[in-house]
């Protein structure tokens, strides 16, 4: 049996917890804290002590009959960048072919790069993103009103507000990412309807495909999907469809 060490965004904690539990692999996750791809030094600071620690050895190495991990498979995009300069001592590192979270929520890039060029102005929803993000919503404008009001007064509150809300003129269209298999999808659905009406976006729904994700916690490691990195190596960018490659 394969051993893999996971180290993910908290983000897709559903999602590799379910594929986890039906793996091939012996699966070791550790889960980051979502929104680590907004301050990237420290999502790459991070990614890094994890990865030097799985180096470490295997966590139940009985009697030294098992002293490493097989590979370290990360649950990252490149996610602005955040995976660029990272390395392995001993172990190969995979690291899929994608910008972000989406493409292993979609199954694809191809999927993710085909519905975006049809429906430019996207905002993604999922579980993840619904549990674990800070989505715009009601909920969070009259958060962060209320914030604002008590600390800057009314009209400071109310420019800061617009500034919040800036960014979201670049969005249209509110899509969730629906798994089948997971829990509660009535409830992200809800949030995510609710959502859309609030922003004044279109509502979409999309069915997840979980066969990346499956592949990466079942060491099938395929190209042009993901990357391995052999130990000594760095990641970098391509700046292409290839999106990552080792140096």
């Amino acid at each position: 049996m394969l051993r893999l060490k996971v180290i993910a965004c908290d983000v897709l904690n559903r999602e590799i917890s379910l594929l986890s539990s039906k793996s091939s692999c012996f699966v070791d996750t550790t889960f980051l804290h979502q929104g680590l791809h907004d301050t990237p030094e420290k999502l790459n600071r991070l990614l890094q002590k994890e990865i030097a620690k799985a180096n470490e050895g295997f966590p139940y190495n009985h009697f030294g009959t098992a002293p490493h991990f097989d590979y370290i498979v990360l649950g990252y995009g490149l996610c602005s960048n955040g995976i660029v300069g990272l390395s392995s001592e001993k172990i190969p590192l995979v690291i899929p072919r994608a910008h972000d979270c989406i493409t292993l929520l979609l199954g694809s890039k191809n999927r993710y790069i085909e519905y975006f060029d049809q429906n430019p102005g996207t905002y993604w929803f999922s579980a993840g993103w619904v549990e674990r993000g800070w989505q715009p919503s009601e909920a969070r404008y009259n958060v962060l009103y209320k914030e604002y009001l008590e600390k800057y007064g009314k009209e400071n509150a109310e420019y800061l507000m617009e500034m919040e809300q800036s960014w979201m003129k670049d969005y249209k269209n509110a899509a969730l990412i629906r798994w089948n298999d997971l829990g509660s999808s009535e409830y992200y659905r809800k949030f995510t309807t609710e959502s859309a009406e609030y922003l004044h976006w279109n509502y979409s729904e999309l069915e997840g495909d979980p066969s990346l994700l499956t592949r990466l916690l079942n060491a099938e490691f395929k190209e042009p999907e993901v990357l391995v990195v052999p130990p000594g190596k760095k990641a970098a960018p391509t700046y292409t469809e290839e999106i990552i490659k080792y140096i």
